[in-house]
């Protein structure tokens, strides 16, 4: 038995009982419900079977499991494990057939994100098989630049909690919001800084396996690289929707960078006058 036989094991176990679960209960968010929580153990696996005594495994398996706990906590308070379905999975229903939906459902959601989830821990596997490698100078600064992105993560997402906290407060008082969506704080500078600070923890992630084999020439570049594309048609999908329903976020697009935080470009002549 191998760690990534393991892994394997669970990877097909997570894919059979989210596409029954989602079949049952009509409800596709089951993958999102173990998003932060598989990872985790695949990072445990590959540590648990270098006995915990190579350096850089643990360090990565501590790492994402604070990964883990930050982005479990956010999706709790959401209302994610209380059987609320991810908005953007109910428009896509409305724009197919059943039947198309469900082979979405089966081949994408199911399939695909579960064998993604697999990916982007699969640097792990690099530093189990070059585990003799020193921990070094290097992979100190990668696990500062993952805790610094993890902290703008757990900056952008509270920023967005307190702002829809406000939101709704003011619906709720029979007040129109306004602004309608956040602008200010790290949104300023992305429209999705929470998306950049994810998909940047695992190119981080990456760092620890390439150090580990002496080279960036890594295979197991793969999931941080299909994560990057997996956020470009999320982000692209979640946009459309969001101008369906705010016209002005027209001009937030046109000042504002999509993901990679950016001073913000002088607004159009337009919005100015």
């Amino acid at each position: 038995m191998t760690p990534l036989l393991v892994v394997a094991w669970i990877v097909a176990a997570a894919c059979c009982l989210t596409w029954v679960a989602s079949l049952v209960t009509r409800d596709t968010s089951w993958v999102d419900r173990i998003w932060s929580i598989v990872p985790v153990g695949y990072l445990w696996v590959f540590a648990g079977f270098a006995g915990l005594a190579d350096a850089r495994l643990t360090v990565m398996a501590v790492l994402v499991t604070l990964w883990g706990a930050r982005l479990t906590f956010n999706f709790a308070r959401k209302g994610g494990y209380s059987g609320v379905e991810d908005y953007r999975w109910a428009v896509l229903r409305q724009r197919m057939r059943p039947w198309q939906f469900q082979v979405f459902n089966l081949f994408f959601i199911v399939l695909y994100q579960n064998v993604l989830l697999a990916l982007i821990t699969l640097p792990a596997l690099t530093a189990f098989e070059h585990r003799g490698t020193p921990f070094g100078i290097l992979d100190g600064l990668v696990a500062a630049v993952f805790l610094a992105l993890l902290a703008g993560e757990t900056v952008a997402d509270q920023q967005q909690w307190r702002f829809q906290a406000w939101k709704k407060a003011e619906l709720a008082a029979g007040r129109v919001p306004d602004p309608r969506f956040l602008q200010s704080g790290l949104f300023r500078y992305s429209r999705h800084p929470n998306f950049f600070f994810e998909q940047a923890q695992w190119w981080a992630l990456f760092l620890f396996g390439a150090i580990a084999a002496g080279s960036l020439a890594q295979w197991t570049v793969l999931g941080a690289l299909l994560l990057t594309v997996l956020f470009i048609g999320s982000t692209a999908f979640t946009e459309r929707i969001t101008l369906g329903r705010y016209p002005e976020y027209a001009d937030y697009q046109a000042r504002t960078s999509a993901v990679v935080p950016w001073p913000p470009r002088p607004a159009p002549k337009a919005a100015r006058a």
